[in-house]
């Protein structure tokens, strides 16, 4: 592929919205265990971050491990995510609570009056007030559910919602690194491309000064002053482009981590190129279902389904609940009697059909859509790996053809250089040959930058950028 230049400029955070796109699944709360609503956490909130640190004087030195390392600990996916496990978690015991016994305890103390005239009754002798009248109650109750076979099934399948979102929290770490990691390459492109455009400038000022001095000795035309201060301008509005790109994804880096957007910031790690040989399409899907968290995440997701599924069923069972209580009543504490009260209940729905039926069907229909998802979910992480498999392979193509390019373009340039110097020809090639060594040397950054995301990509692919991307883009 030919890249044009400042061609990814226009993509480059399309591609990361495009790997995170794919490699992001959200989770679908399941059934009846789950009421609260999570907070959501897709791919442009992994390109934000909370803000707990001032700025420091100077100039930060800001290595790739320490750039992810921040976004470990400050990125905005990563926060949400561990919000829904924190919820997940919250809405387990809500639901562990229906299995368990309820118990309180209360103090009464009461006063009373009673007017029998205001009752209706009015007895010859006996006075139309009674009262005031009082007495003390100290008593403890309990409640619990003894038999619920649909709450037993509800509690399951929070659980299981619990540890599906536990390992979502993890999926969301390798989200952070290929954020934070592509991020940091791209800073790293923008810097090659902006200190190749200074390099431009500095030779197209070159063949400037030399074509006026050429038209001014009357060696050479106008039209090879004019040619080559457009080329010059030109060259210096690329410089300004460039530098201009790089900051605004600084910028972003910055958010990207948590570093306050007033912290002045350096790049300590150069573009790193390290091939990956020997890649097996079929042996890294199997690591990659063996590995990837996204998946066991949706793998808990089908089993919390299905234990909604059950809940739904043991909706029609029988339950049975004890409910009673203890206590001391009396017009004193010292003259007082124990009292209590026991009930057990056995109750069974006799004629609600149609709730039953709609919750059975609604049920039904999650784990069916959670099913779906788990089997399409397999398939898109085989279609990840070999994806990422083959940019790689292409991206390391494109870096050996555009590395010869600018070797290439340079020798050219320099001859036509030399060419024009001696008066054999105009500035025309000059011209030329500045406009293909940029071109050049703009296709060798871009595809160095699309070898190294490949990389990562793979690695998040396979489930394991957290642990080892180091090995896929280097990193100290």
């Amino acid at each position: 592929m030919r890249c044009k230049p400042g061609e990814m400029q226009g993509t480059r955070w399309g591609l990361l919205g495009l790997l995170l796109c794919l490699f992001f699944t959200p989770l679908a709360s399941p059934g009846q265990a789950v009421q609260a609503t999570p907070a959501q956490a897709n791919s442009s909130t992994y390109q934000g971050s909370i803000v707990k640190q001032a700025p420091v004087p100077g100039v930060l030195p800001l290595p790739l491990d320490q750039a992810i390392r921040m976004g470990l600990q400050y990125n905005l996916g990563l926060v949400l995510s561990g919000v829904n496990a924190g919820m997940a978690g919250a809405q387990r015991l809500q639901q562990l609570q229906a299995l368990l016994p309820t118990v309180n305890g209360s103090v009464k103390e009461a006063a009373q009056e009673t007017n029998l005239q205001a009752e209706g009754l009015k007895i010859p002798g006996f006075p139309a007030v009674i009262g005031p009248y009082g007495y003390t109650d100290i008593r403890g109750s309990v409640q619990w559910s003894l038999l619920n076979l649909s709450s037993l099934d509800n509690y399951l399948a929070s659980k299981h919602n619990f540890q599906g979102s536990r390992l979502s929290l993890e999926d969301a770490r390798d989200l952070v690194v290929l954020t934070v990691g592509n991020a940091y390459l791209l800073c790293i492109a923008d810097a090659s491309r902006v200190e190749s455009a200074q390099a431009q400038v500095s030779t197209s000022k070159v063949s400037l000064d030399q074509a006026v001095a050429n038209h001014q000795a009357g060696t050479a035309p106008l039209l090879d002053e004019l040619r080559a201060r457009v080329d010059y301008q030109t060259q210096q509005q690329t410089l300004i482009t460039a530098q201009n790109q790089y900051e605004k994804d600084k910028i972003a880096l910055a958010r990207a981590i948590g570093l306050p957007l007033e912290q002045s910031f350096a790049l300590t790690d150069p573009a790193p190129f390290k091939a990956l040989d020997d890649l097996d399409p079929n042996a890294g899907v199997a690591q990659a279902l063996a590995h990837r968290h996204d998946l066991q995440a949706l793998q808990q997701q089908v089993e919390s389904a299905r234990a909604s599924r059950s809940a739904a069923t043991a909706e029609r069972y029988p339950t049975v609940s004890f409910a009673g209580d203890y206590g001391v009543i009396g017009p004193t504490l010292g003259n007082s009697h124990g009292t209590f009260d026991a009930v057990g209940t056995a109750s069974v729905p006799l004629f609600e059909e149609a709730k039953l039926r709609g919750d059975a069907r609604d049920a039904q229909a999650q784990l069916e859509q959670k099913q779906a998802q788990l089997s399409d979910l397999r398939g898109q992480i085989g279609a990840d790996v070999r994806d990422s498999i083959l940019d790689i392979q292409a991206a390391a193509k494109q870096v050996a053809v555009a590395r010869s390019n600018v070797e290439l373009a340079t020798e050219a340039l320099s001859e036509a250089q030399q060419r024009y110097a001696a008066g054999v020809d105009d500035n025309l090639a000059v011209s030329q040959a500045q406009t293909s060594m940029a071109q050049a040397d703009d296709q060798y950054v871009s595809s160095l930058y699309q070898h190294n995301v490949a990389k990562l990509s793979l690695a998040r692919a396979l489930g394991i950028a957290q642990t080892n991307y180091q090995d896929y883009v280097g990193g100290k």
